[in-house]
């Protein structure tokens, strides 16, 4: 089976849903740091999940999100933001909860485990 590489769900469903308008920059950050295959398929969905609509995202995801960069993570937060299907969403609000992602998966990484 093969693994599918992060955020290509989304990116398949930019390509046909005609979402061409991200903005160079952001598209040249994502393609210079390689940073579509980064991720698992069911950590970007989770991570997408957590950012776009309302839900959790687990330790092993947080552990993939913050191995993705946070350059990574910022320029695929705008670019989906510049989809048109996106468009009603608050673009601060989504920002927001993107930072709050981040930081809550790298104060969880960077934490010490609990010894056993």
């Amino acid at each position: 089976m093969a693994i599918l590489n992060a955020y290509s769900a989304l990116v398949v469903l930019f390509l046909t849903c005609g979402a061409a308008m991200a903005t160079k920059e952001n598209n040249q950050i994502i393609k210079e740091n390689n940073c579509e295959n980064k991720m698992g398929l069911p950590c970007v969905l989770e991570a997408f999940t957590s950012i776009f609509e309302t839900g959790s995202i687990s330790n092993k995801c947080c552990g993939e999100l913050v191995g993705l960069r946070k350059v990574c993570h910022s320029a695929i937060v705008k670019r989906t933001l510049e989809n048109p299907l996106f468009k009603d969403l608050t673009p601060a609000t989504i920002i927001a909860k993107s930072i709050q992602t981040w930081n809550n998966c790298l104060a969880l990484i960077d934490s010490p485990s609990p010894s056993a």
